[in-house]
């Protein structure tokens, strides 16, 4: 991943950027040394959404498989968790 400074921001601003990215999907942006911000252009953070959003759905198609979810309806919903609360401010 390419690095760039915070004083690399300051003089060049968003040409700095822009002139990173035509070569690499994302820049990490360092500020005293240390690195703090990461920029990418907008195709490559939808990319990555995209995929967050593809691993939590097969992560509860998993938990639904090995019956670690509740399937129920709103109502049973509300009445599970006035039992749950109810068990919990009775000790």
């Amino acid at each position: 991943m390419t690095q760039l400074t915070a004083n690399d921001l300051k003089v060049r601003g968003i040409a700095a950027i822009e002139s990173v990215l035509t070569d690499h999907t994302e820049a990490t942006i360092s500020v005293r040394g240390k690195d703090r911000f990461v920029v990418m252009d907008m195709a490559q953070y939808h990319y990555l959404r995209e995929c967050e959003l593809e691993a939590a759905m097969m992560q509860s198609k998993a938990d639904i498989a090995a019956g670690r979810a509740v399937q129920e309806n709103a109502q049973d919903h509300m009445a599970r968790l006035d039992a749950l609360l109810n068990d919990t401010t009775a000790h």
